[in-house]
């Protein structure tokens, strides 16, 4: 729990046996440890997030008698994640789960479409709640290579995300060759996971170069150090990471996922496209070609961001929406 929250007065319980991973041996034990502890509590609201803590957190609300329960989802498990099969269950869960729900979250319009095209919840429970982030603290770009240890005098795109399938680390080192034959820029990569040693062997021929950092705290850094970002996901809610870079004052090409185009507006803060190398390869180079629009874009992103996406916008919906849940 962030140490501000804390010194605000915000109490962290933890709860044995609730983690991300299923553990089917563990699941009545968080859940009956869950009942307990607000039983104990006697909250007002419980609000919940993510797909297994929000499946434990609810199902204990209403057995302990929560008056009303709120969960936020912050993307979906609907589309990249399981087969058929699998997306049959998650669905059948999440609509029975959104039957006992007050108020139902999502980070984008668009993440909310695609639940309620599931059948998932119905459309008066829905509230679009983008997410927020402090500004970043500027950082001098020249600085930032130097410590980064990025090449000076070239383009560079930076990826930010979990080196997973989902995110399509791949579709990125396949459009950077393929900009290639018309800029040879820089991939600046900030991420952790299990494609790690796959990227570092695709990335280590690549006619730019490529500096992979691994996990990284200093994003203020990696996007100083960056022309644009680039973001190449299958599936995404509202993606941070196009959040911050628009408080950066950094364009952003990025494939049309989820409520990525709700960050990127397509032409005015970046450019946003289809899933595919070539596309990203083109769009990449339009901004590489054209230093004044892409600087343009950046700084129309910073205002777009600091309209709507901030820490006190997020924080004043939510305390909105607890009002009104709490209405009789």
């Amino acid at each position: 729990l962030d140490v501000r929250a804390q010194a605000r007065g915000a109490r962290l319980v933890s709860v044995p046996g609730l983690r991300p991973d299923i553990v089917p041996a563990d699941e009545p034990r968080a859940l009956a440890r869950l009942v307990a502890a607000l039983r104990r509590v006697r909250p007002d609201i419980v609000h919940t997030h993510t797909a297994k803590a929000g499946a434990l957190g609810r199902t204990a609300a209403r057995i302990a008698g929560v008056p009303h329960v709120v969960h936020t989802f912050h993307g979906h498990l609907l589309e990249g994640y399981f087969g058929p099969r699998g997306r049959r269950a998650v669905v059948a869960v999440e609509r029975r789960l959104a039957a006992r729900t007050d108020r139902i979250v999502t980070v984008g319009a668009q993440v909310r479409d695609d639940l309620l095209a599931a059948g998932i919840g119905r459309p008066d429970q829905y509230r679009v709640i983008p997410p927020g982030i402090d500004a970043l603290p500027p950082v001098d770009p020249r600085v930032a290579r130097q410590r980064l240890g990025v090449p000076e005098g070239v383009p560079v795109v930076a990826w930010i995300g979990r080196l997973t399938g989902i995110k399509r680390p791949d579709r990125a080192v396949a459009a950077m060759r393929q900009l290639a034959a018309r800029h040879r820029a820089h991939l600046l990569v900030a991420g952790a996971g299990e494609l790690a040693g796959q990227v570092a062997a695709d990335t280590a021929d690549l006619p730019g170069g490529a500096t992979l950092l691994g996990w990284t705290s200093d994003v203020a850094g990696v996007l100083a150090a960056a022309d644009l970002v680039l973001l190449t996901s299958d599936n995404e809610g509202m993606p941070v990471t196009l959040v911050e870079a628009a408080h950066a004052g950094r364009p952003a090409v990025t494939t049309r996922v989820g409520s990525a185009p709700e960050v990127v507006t397509d032409g005015v803060t970046g450019l946003v496209v289809d899933p595919d190398p070539s596309a990203l390869a083109d769009a990449m180079a339009l901004l590489l070609d054209d230093p004044d629009r892409r600087v343009a874009m950046g700084r129309a992103a910073a205002v777009q961001a600091g309209a709507s996406m901030t820490t006190s916008s997020m924080v004043a919906a939510h305390a909105a929406l607890y009002d009104e849940v709490m209405e009789p």
